[in-house]
């Protein structure tokens, strides 16, 4: 039984970790959905999300480019700030590079406060409010969901303070994951290169 990447486990049940239910590994195999995406595409999940700008988008509206994707909240200040910091170097070392088909996107894990207006600040406060830029408010199932996807464990321990993972994933123009960069203060030249490779194929 396979379960979060590459660990796995010989009986049936569920995940002593993150409580979902484990997969035979032969059911990890990318297959064609009934609606044309991998079975291992976050294009498949059917959760609606609204964006900075206030528009109700499906992930699969994403479909096409190169997607970097990474999970904070606004009123973060510990971790988040490190991670923008992270997503804004990514993007200026890919621009360079002339990689210019990438869409950077950050999902709230707190969406009862990071409405579109609160998320619209935030872009503007820390020039990222480009059209490269998109950042996602969803509800707390469509939040976990997506996490559960991310490998992002996260959990509220306060009002209005969160712990969890400090992951940035690349996906390919059809929703399938080829990167990921867990930590802070790790070196970004690997991510960039796949951004960059991912992007011209």
């Amino acid at each position: 039984m396979a379960c979060e990447g590459e660990k796995t486990y010989d009986d049936t049940g569920a995940c002593p970790v993150c409580h979902m239910d484990l997969l035979t590994t032969a059911s990890l195999t990318p297959e064609l959905s009934e609606i044309g995406h991998s079975e291992s595409s976050i294009f498949n999940l059917t959760s609606q999300w609204h964006t900075e700008e206030g528009e109700k988008i499906l992930l699969e509206e994403l479909k096409g480019q190169t997607l970097v994707m990474v999970m904070i909240y606004t009123t973060c200040k510990a971790a988040c700030p490190r991670l923008v910091a992270d997503m804004r170097r990514i993007e200026e070392l890919v621009a360079k590079e002339g990689s210019d088909d990438v869409r950077y996107v950050l999902i709230s894990i707190d969406p009862e406060t990071d409405n579109p207006e609160r998320l619209k600040a935030f872009a503007i406060e820390n020039s990222m409010n480009g059209p490269q830029w998109t950042f996602l408010q969803g509800t707390i199932h469509s939040v976990r969901e997506l996490a559960n996807v991310l490998a992002v464990k996260y959990k509220q321990i306060s009002p209005m303070d969160f712990s969890h993972s400090n992951i940035i994933s690349v996906f390919n123009a059809e929703g399938i994951l080829v990167h990921q960069q867990e930590g802070l203060g790790v070196d970004n030249e690997v991510i960039v290169q796949q951004i960059i490779k991912t992007s011209s194929t």
